[in-house]
């Protein structure tokens, strides 16, 4: 087929084009952002003063907020090492393994990405209920579990698909058995991958407010049932700040996802088998 040559109007048009979308897209970040530093009692915008008045009220010590900051942490953190183990394994497995069912196994895995998180919601509370585990952050993660994993094991899979194999039947070679490879072959070259499941994982369930919704309780409320409360009943600016520090997280989290994934990229191939005998 025929290009059309460019011109310098298509140029513009095309810059004018996508600044456009940009701002679009970025418009509800900034008015959060810039509201976040209002000083009236109301959330309005533009502020006519600003003040860091509500950050601070975000972060004082044995506030609701903090405490519901430092609930979400514990719990996405529970969630992210859970997610680690079941994504590591099952990718190993899908990505390496001859399964029976492959398919359907793999759809499986994927099933809780497809299903409603209400629905999941729902479900986990009629199993916790009876067991009177609602409110415990043990249950919670493990929920979230069921929502970052398969995100986990997305990653890893990519990760492993692009490991070149041949390096693990090196080691094998070697006599290297597969403990030992998988430790100082495989997941080493998969560092990169692991963490960014990691980064995902926590994000998912840090965010994550239908589940903790259904099996939270009055004395343990994740951050994002607080943040629905307080815009239900009640009319808090401290909402705008804390939806800047989640803005800011997930920059953040993007960022260092990015970074690592350029550094293993850069070290691939190098040092890819170690120096001394695989025992």
């Amino acid at each position: 087929m025929m290009e059309l040559p460019a011109t310098r109007a298509g140029h513009i048009g095309r810059a004018l084009s996508a600044t456009a979308i940009l701002l679009f897209l970025a418009m509800p970040i900034v008015i959060i952002l810039v509201t976040s530093f209002g000083a009236d009692g109301i959330g309005t915008f533009p502020p006519k003063e600003y003040s860091t008045h509500w950050y601070e009220q975000m972060a004082a010590p044995g506030g609701n907020w903090a405490t519901s900051i430092a609930l979400s942490s514990l719990i996405a953190s529970l969630t992210t090492v859970f997610s680690l183990i079941l994504g590591a394994t099952a990718a190993t497995a899908l990505a390496r393994g001859r399964l029976p069912l492959h398919t359907a196994v793999y759809g499986l895995v994927l099933a809780p990405l497809l299903i409603p998180q209400v629905v999941i919601a729902l479900g986990l509370f009629l199993f916790f209920e009876p067991a009177g585990m609602l409110g415990s952050p043990l249950a919670i993660a493990l929920g979230h579990t069921v929502l970052a994993a398969p995100i986990a094991i997305l990653i890893m899979i990519s990760t492993l698909r692009g490991i070149d194999e041949r390096l693990e039947d090196a080691a094998a070679s070697m006599g290297a058995n597969r403990m030992t490879i998988a430790r100082r072959i495989t997941f080493p070259l998969a560092t990169p991958g692991l963490i960014a499941a990691a980064v995902f994982s926590f994000i998912t369930s840090f965010d994550e407010f239908f589940i903790a919704q259904f099996m939270s309780t009055p004395d343990t409320r994740t951050l994002p049932v607080l943040v629905f409360n307080a815009l239900q009943f009640d009319v808090d600016p401290t909402v705008t700040a804390v939806s800047a520090v989640l803005i800011a997280l997930a920059v953040l989290a993007l960022a260092l996802v990015v970074l690592v994934r350029r550094l293993g990229g850069h070290s691939d191939g190098q040092n890819a088998l170690p120096v001394e005998p695989l025992t």
